[in-house]
């Protein structure tokens, strides 16, 4: 599913203009986007948790050279499916 179709699905659903929708969706993007660059959790009950989790830095291998390298830490967002969700799924 696309941005475009997932728009037009919460707009049909919930009865809204896609325009409103679309700015809504777009709104929530960055509220998260936000939250995890602060080092924040959101957590949607019955749904699921965004949070981020730090990777240390560690030793790699160019597959093409077989030199050895350094690959730096980062921070990379994760998302934990809530037991709601999970219950849906496997339905």
């Amino acid at each position: 599913m696309t941005k475009k179709e997932l728009v037009a699905a919460i707009a049909e659903d919930a009865g809204l203009k896609k325009a409103d929708t679309e700015k809504m969706v777009d709104s929530f993007v960055k509220v998260v986007t936000d939250e995890l660059t602060k080092g924040e959790k959101v957590s949607l009950v019955g749904f699921g948790t965004f949070e981020t989790a730090d990777r240390p830095a560690r030793e790699g291998r160019n597959p093409r050279t077989g030199e050895t390298m350094t690959i730096a830490a980062c921070r990379n967002p994760k998302f934990k499916a809530g037991k709601a969700l999970k219950d849906a799924v496997n339905a």
